[in-house]
């Protein structure tokens, strides 16, 4: 930085600055920021105050080679996939920074190697540079959840651990069965009788258990699901796809999707046949993306409470790192319907 003619830099406050203002001592000051139950409810009130008015911030770098703390935690990003709508990571990612600020910490983003899902997380072990972990993609069968237990390193799960229920880490997910049983209950209460799914492939847990939701509405009321479920690839290509075929095959009325990226492929069907979403045939999708928010006339989908995920996700951080560590039970969380246009007769924008 460029030095101001005649003005002398101002060296940043210092802890004895704090402990002078406030008429305290050195490891009071050091109390009041590390270990504030210690104090008097005054005594803390005054060197706050002085620590407010001095702008003074403690040398995080130092605590941390005392307490052999980052205050950091891990989050892999993988890149969007080319074809599909959804950008559901980015609410995450948004909602887990927010939520780790309040309390205290921060989220350090990493990417690693497209083709080795453990590329990253261990030079961050070795470093010590973070704290703990956030995986966000168990439900592919990647096998972070357990290379990270067997090194008992601390991590919080965004997804249930499918191919190992019996495990002891913390997890917090959504229930998609949940979601998608009341996405088609929802058509079932306009009339609709003959509801298509198109999901993803057998070998994605995730999406058996989204689907098994629109299994369940549909046989509650005693209707037949014969004839009527595609399993495709997460594109609009391929909702576009199954959509035409079970168009001409099974003639649906309705359609609950997956995601929001098979939905807009029945979108594209629909508009190509100079079909009308919602008037003509209903759709209806899974995790309320901003496409879904702004494609004509609306697309009705499912929305998952990612901001409760981070909260609870923090949580079970905050008690992993606790001494000693607590580990509470994995939490379920329910989505919500949001409708709009495209399972209703009610028009885009009114």
């Amino acid at each position: 930085m460029a030095r101001i003619p005649g003005r002398q830099p101002t060296a940043p406050p210092t802890l004895a600055d704090v402990a002078e203002r406030a008429g305290v001592s050195r490891q009071t000051v050091s109390n009041a920021v590390n270990n504030p139950d210690l104090l008097r409810a005054d005594t803390l009130l005054r060197v706050q105050e002085a620590i407010e008015e001095l702008g003074y911030l403690p040398n995080r770098a130092a605590r941390n080679l005392r307490t052999r703390a980052s205050h950091l935690v891990g989050l892999r990003i993988n890149p969007v996939q080319e074809g599909t709508a959804s950008a559901i990571m980015d609410r995450f990612v948004h909602s887990l920074v927010e939520t780790s600020r309040e309390a205290g910490k921060h989220v350090l983003l990493f990417a690693g190697d497209p083709l080795d899902p453990l590329a990253g997380y261990d030079d961050l072990l070795r470093s010590t540079a973070v704290d703990a972990f956030v995986v966000t993609d168990t439900y592919l069968g990647n096998p972070q959840a357990a290379w990270l237990g067997a090194r008992r390193a601390p991590f919080v799960a965004f997804g249930r651990p499918w191919d190992n229920p019996a495990a002891n880490h913390p997890w917090v997910d959504v229930d998609g069965a949940a979601g998608c049983d009341l996405a088609t209950s929802h058509l079932l209460d306009q009339g609709h009788e003959r509801i298509a799914w198109i999901g993803w492939r057998k070998d994605s847990w995730i999406g058996e258990d989204r689907r098994s939701g629109w299994t369940r509405a549909l046989r509650a009321r005693g209707l037949s699901t014969t004839g009527l479920a595609s399993r495709v690839e997460d594109t609009v290509a391929s909702g576009r796809g199954a959509s035409a075929v079970l168009l001409d095959e099974a003639r649906p009325t309705g359609f609950v999707c997956a995601s929001d990226t098979l939905a807009m492929g029945v979108l594209h069907t629909l508009a190509e046949r100079g079909l009308v979403a919602g008037r003509d045939v209903a759709v209806v999708g899974f995790d309320d993306s901003q496409v879904a928010q702004v494609v004509p006339p609306g697309l009705t989908s499912v929305r998952q409470p990612l901001e409760e995920v981070a909260v609870e996700v923090v949580k079970a951080l905050e008690g992993l790192l606790a001494h000693p560590p607590a580990v509470g039970p994995g939490v379920l969380l329910t989505p919500t319907l949001t409708v709009r246009g495209s399972s209703s007769a009610v028009g885009f924008g009114t």
